[in-house]
């Protein structure tokens, strides 16, 4: 029993014998501009379980790559046990100069101990600092993370002609332990319109050979490619911010560090490694001249082409309808038919569009555009076949698709009264009313003049302006409706605010209903959409650079230019990778679009009609 005190009291004084300390250290004072380097805050002389309420300093000047990262280790000297708790981060400095890193705090037992400050001086890369490896964590080099961790992007093919389908599909290899990657910066695939792929909600690793050496792969992202000019187009590398954990190395030879720091324990730290796949280059051709049909517009892919009349015979002012579905592999987005050959004596209204797209591993799908036709002449209507073309990559040859010939007979109403249409009169049409017709007297007349001149009543001019006034609004009202049918953009102009805010009730209904990968990709559409309706930006042509540009010639704000490609950025980096619990900030995107659309509704500058 007395022995057993003994030795308790000997572990108690023992422990007494190192008073607390909470220092803070660097690998380095002087540090070149972006290289990394360690920062570390040390207590000891204490039990570490009874450490709490860690506060780091805000690191301001600096960037943080990893940390806090937590490590602990026990020593024996001179036959009295000293532990101490090591809280490390990686930093960079992005800018010159002379940096202050505050003192950090922490609490033992009741009583708060503050570190000491550092004084950082970051200063320009000399050739020695420049050529030396940069430190991530643990004394890991982004060299040999490198090595061991890459992005590559592949495209479907290298060679392609204007409006063909390129597949390109970003790919992580790793041989180490990793955390969930995020997308740091996208591409802005610039002579490109594009289109993400699905992918599977949860990202599963594969194993491949590279090299001769054994990867873990991932399929992070895959993009449709439409290019839209011809050459060689440049695609900047997409960035992947990569938390990394790697084992904590330790310089120490101590026997006992090498038993704490065995992996059994989990001595780690997470650095966040950026990776980046490699510029590649595609080359675009161009459409051979050779065969080009008259009614080509630019189509790739392959296609089929129907039509259907939901009758041929109709009474007049009884509707038809027209319907023509495209069909097949491409950008279906972009398809489109030639303007209607109709007959005279028929009432069009504006086509209805409706699409049906798959989005699995290439695009592929059907555009039907419906018509709404209203005879108002009886009598046989002829509507002429319509011609639909594109090129065909895989053969290399233009294809003519055309709809049949319809002959409608249109017949008297029941009551037989139909609208007659504008024209001159026949004789038939004249009727003598010489019998309600008497001669106008020019004598005989004797005027007296009765009583006094009475003022004429307000009333009575309100009466004489008001149909005159309601006259020139109509006229003006029309005039402007035929002008914006004759104008297209002009027309999806005017309209743009009103679209948008319909895809933005669509994308509310998809949050509501937790729907997060279709309320990401609806928010696009409505700012991206409102952008290519107001700034007359064809969908094909559409990036947000191009947008941007046009926005300054407008004399939009830098902030609202800077807000606007901000939340471009955070919808896109969402959309491919949603989180499950993300509804709180998919709200606050979507107020921030609906106000991004109203403040660019008043900033831009009206057209005239």
């Amino acid at each position: 029993m007395k022995q057993l005190i003994v030795l308790i009291l000997t572990a108690y004084f023992s422990a007494l014998g190192f008073a607390q300390e909470f220092r803070a250290s660097v690998d380095r004072m002087s540090v070149g501009q972006n290289q990394r380097f360690e920062v570390e805050f040390t207590f000891s002389g204490g039990d570490i379980n009874d450490v709490k309420n860690f506060k780091a300093p805000d690191f301001k000047g600096f960037k943080i790559l990893s940390g806090p990262n937590r490590s602990s280790s026990v020593q024996i000297i001179n036959g009295r046990m000293n532990s101490s708790l090591v809280i490390s981060y990686i930093l960079q400095g992005p800018e010159l100069g002379n940096f202050i890193i505050n003192s950090a705090s922490i609490t033992y037992g009741s009583k708060t101990y503050n570190s000491n400050s550092l004084s950082i001086n970051v200063v320009t890369p000399s050739k020695n600092q420049t050529t030396a490896p940069n430190i991530a964590a643990g004394g890991v080099t982004d060299e040999e993370i490198a090595e061991n961790l890459f992005l590559v992007a592949i495209p479907s093919k290298s060679s392609a002609v204007i409006g063909e389908e390129i597949v390109l599909t970003y790919k992580l290899y790793t041989r180490l332990n990793i955390s969930s990657p995020q997308i740091e910066k996208l591409p802005n695939y610039q002579g490109f319109w594009t289109e993400d792929l699905e992918m599977p909600k949860s990202l599963t690793f594969n194993y491949e050979m590279y090299k001769g050496v054994r990867f873990k792969t991932l399929e992070l992202r895959k993009v449709a490619l439409f290019p839209n000019q011809s050459g060689e187009i440049k695609i900047e590398p997409l960035e992947l911010k990569v938390p990394v954990i790697i084992k904590k190395r330790s310089g120490s030879r101590d026997i006992f560090d090498e038993f704490f720091n065995d992996s059994f324990f989990g001595v780690t730290e997470t650095v966040q490694y950026i990776a980046k796949a490699s510029p590649i280059t595609l080359n675009v051709r161009d459409f051979p001249k050779q065969g080009k049909p008259d009614s080509f517009k630019g189509i790739s892919g392959e296609y089929e082409l129907k039509s259907e009349m939901s009758k041929t015979e109709a009474e007049i002012n009884e509707s038809i309808s027209l319907k023509f579905t495209l069909s097949g592999k491409g950008n279906i987005k972009l398809l489109d038919l030639p303007e209607l050959p109709l007959p005279s004596g028929f009432e069009k209204y504006d086509p209805k569009y409706s699409e049906n797209i798959s989005r699995n591993n290439s695009i592929s799908g059907t555009k039907v555009i419906e018509y709404l036709l209203v005879p108002r002449i009886p009598g046989k209507r002829v509507i002429k076949p319509m011609e639909f073309s594109y090129f065909n990559p895989k053969t290399g040859k233009y294809v003519v698709l055309s709809t049949p010939e319809y002959t409608l007979d249109i017949k008297p109403g029941t009551n037989g009264n139909y609208d007659m249409p504008s024209a001159g009169y026949s004789k038939e049409d004249v009727v003598l009313l010489n019998q309600d017709i008497r001669f106008i007297k020019t004598s005989g007349f004797n005027f007296q003049q009765k009583g006094e001149y009475k003022t004429i009543k307000n009333w009575f001019w309100a009466g004489l302006l008001l149909p005159l006034i309601a006259l020139v609004a109509v006229v003006g009202y029309f005039r402007r409706k035929d002008k914006l049918q004759g104008n297209m953009s002009l027309m999806k102009y005017h309209k743009a605010e009103k679209v948008s805010l319909s895809r933005l009730k669509n994308a509310k209904k998809y949050l509501t209903e937790n729907k997060l990968s279709e309320f990401y990709a609806e928010l696009s559409q409505a700012l991206f959409g409102y952008l290519e309706d107001k700034l007359s930006i064809k969908k094909a042509e559409f990036t947000l650079e191009k947008a941007i540009e046009k926005l300054r010639d407008e004399n939009v704000s830098y902030e609202l230019i800077s807000d606007l490609r901000q939340i471009s950025e955070k919808c896109e980096f969402a959309r491919f990778a949603p989180k499950a619990d993300g509804s709180a900030e998919a709200n606050i995107l979507y107020e921030k679009c609906l106000k991004m659309i109203a403040l660019l509704e008043n900033s831009i500058i009206k057209k005239k009609l």
